[in-house]
């Protein structure tokens, strides 16, 4: 693992005041961000996709969520006007919006040239939104995780970033919610109720023993509870779930801030050099910079029914979103 500095956040602090420090600072802390706006998952509809950010946005103002959405514009390209709103609907509600990437693109799988160019591209409505009410794009969260396969790569988009003025989100908790939320709109799409409220059971029940799971590997990796960053993703599974997942926060002593708040937390200098292809969350970066293992062992499985559901829908439609929902 090279340890030379990084150029933007990757801050090097001493192991010692990170491990040792008191968890007074920003312990039960969570910032919760949500994944590929303005809506993931199959297509929907006008009408629909205004409910489905209804819900979501309903239910961050009943728990007070300052959110954090990452918005891909190429879903701008289809009903330009209708998708757009969504994203101005998000900012009137006070929450913010960041970049991730134009199309979703693989760091690891794209030459850094076009990697920079399609975030580029990917600020272009967001950013002019952002003006509107007064600030600025300043947020990025890398697809799938990927910060890059060598550290040439790296560091080059680092200085792309850092000249731009973006600042990277980074994830240190998630529920693979995406696994579900996928055979839900398929379940919709069939008026399965009876799979539909299955999987939601299925993703409420595996949520509930995942974010233990992340408080305590995190407690025994620094000696205390950090401020989280939670990765979520706009699809209508979350939409039905807001307040069931800010049930579950509750129960984990979590009060949801925002993300800047959350960034405070040091532990967020602890130095991370990693380069290669996976897209691992920052609770492995940083076990990796302190020499210490997590307890893998331990790790809640996504169950295999819902696995072998979500390969069933990626290999039913492997070039194109899925059908859309019709409405309930």
């Amino acid at each position: 693992m090279n340890t030379g500095k990084s150029l933007i956040w990757h801050i090097a602090v001493p192991l010692v005041t990170l491990v040792a420090a008191s968890s007074s600072a920003q312990a039960a802390q969570v910032a919760i961000t949500f994944d590929d706006l303005p809506l993931f998952g199959a297509d929907a509809p006008p009408a629909e996709a205004e409910k489905i950010s209804s819900n979501l946005l309903d239910g961050f103002k009943r728990h007070h969520w300052k959110v954090t959405g990452f918005v891909n514009e190429e879903q701008l390209e289809a009903r330009r006007a209708e998708r757009i709103n969504l994203l101005r609907r998000w900012l009137d509600a006070g929450m913010d919006l960041g970049n991730h990437s134009y199309s979703h693109v693989s760091l690891t799988r794209t030459p850094v040239e076009a990697y920079i160019a399609d975030v580029a591209r990917g600020e272009t409505v967001t950013k002019e939104l952002l003006a509107q009410h007064g600030r600025t794009e300043r947020w990025y969260r890398y697809p799938y995780l990927e910060t890059g396969p060598t550290i040439a790569i790296r560091k080059t988009f680092e200085v792309w970033l850092a000249a731009h003025g973006y600042r990277v989100a980074p994830v240190t908790m998630e529920n693979s919610d995406w696994e579900f939320a996928e055979p839900y709109d398929d379940a919709l799409a069939h008026q399965d109720t009876a799979a539909a409220n299955h999987i939601r059971s299925a993703y409420l029940a595996y949520t509930k023993s995942i974010v233990p799971w992340y408080t305590n590997a995190a407690k025994a990796l620094l000696g205390r509870k950090p401020a989280f960053v939670f990765l979520l993703h706009a699809s209508r599974l979350n939409a039905a779930s807001v307040d069931a997942l800010a049930a579950i926060f509750k129960a984990n002593d979590l009060r949801p801030v925002s993300l800047a708040k959350a960034m405070r937390d040091f532990a967020y200098r602890i130095h991370d050099d990693y380069a290669g292809p996976d897209g691992d969350e920052w609770l492995t970066r940083w076990a990796m910079t302190l020499h210490k293992d997590l307890p893998y062992a331990t790790l809640p499985k996504v169950p295999k029914d819902i696995a072998r559901a979500d390969a069933r829908v990626e290999a039913a439609t492997p070039d194109a979103q899925a059908p859309a929902v019709p409405q309930p």
